[in-house]
């Protein structure tokens, strides 16, 4: 199953879903653990040279993705809710507080046990929808799917390890 899209009319969010097939420990593993978020974050051929977590309420992630033309955008984020293992909330460092730059949104993403399997939601809220409409513009869903894609083939290497 691949990463489904929602778009709601009547909110500035954007939903995005999908099913692992490997348990809700060892997904939130592989999303709250640097070592791992490294291997699966961004399209093919992106790198993470860098990505500190402190992964509790007030602790940030700094991230450094590469791009394969060798562009880095480095992301500062705060967590807001950890839920240990089935939620977590964050948003930018600079959400509400940047002039310029693509929107910011606070993200949650729930982990849902399936029975061995694992239902992943993100839910990304923007301040407005215009803001969400540049978001989308921007392509906003197309690196969160691809980095779904590139966790689906990796799940299967930590359960190995």
């Amino acid at each position: 199953m691949s990463m489904q899209t929602e778009i709601p009319n009547d909110e500035p969010t954007i939903v995005m879903s999908r099913v692992y097939d490997a348990p809700r420990a060892l997904v939130w593993e592989a999303v709250t653990q640097p070592k791992h978020v490294r291997q699966w974050w961004g399209g093919p051929g992106f790198t993470n040279p860098v990505c500190e977590m402190d992964v509790k309420p007030g602790g940030l992630w700094r991230h450094v993705m590469r791009f394969p033309d060798g562009f880095e955008l480095a992301m500062n984020f705060v967590f807001l809710e950890v839920e240990k293992p089935s939620r977590l909330v964050w948003e930018s460092a600079a959400h509400g507080a940047r002039a310029e730059g693509p929107p910011t949104s606070r993200t949650t993403l729930t982990l849902e046990d399936l029975g061995g399997k694992t239902r992943w939601t993100t839910v990304a809220r923007f301040h407005s929808m215009a803001d969400r409409a540049a978001a989308l513009e921007m392509g906003f869903t197309q690196p969160i799917a691809a980095s779904s894609d590139r966790l689906t083939a990796y799940l299967p290497t930590i359960e190995s390890a």
